[in-house]
């Protein structure tokens, strides 16, 4: 029959100690990433769907010029927020 040392016997609980430690820091870092994503994904929505209000009430208002300054604004922000959201996302991975 193997004897162990005092020494292994010793070291055993800090190496299951750091095995949980690394599962959670594992399971913490893949949390964190569903997080990210779920913000990006909600965040998108909500300045898309906002553009789109503030277009459709631009739009409203039937003077030309007032539709056409809301077009450009809501056209830049929007491809500014899709950029901004994409870099993100590489990011977030």
């Amino acid at each position: 029959m193997a004897t162990q040392s005092k020494s292994t016997r010793v070291n055993e609980p800090f190496g299951k100690a750091a095995e949980r430690i690394t599962e959670f820091t594992d399971q913490a870092a893949e949390s964190g990433k569903k997080a990210g994503a779920a913000y990006l994904d909600t965040y998108e929505k909500v300045v898309l769907s906002t553009l789109d209000t503030y277009e459709r009430s631009a739009a409203a208002t039937n003077v030309d010029w007032v539709s056409t300054v809301a077009a450009a604004q809501t056209g830049l922000t929007r491809e500014v927020t899709k950029a901004y959201v994409a870099s993100a996302r590489e990011l977030v991975g």
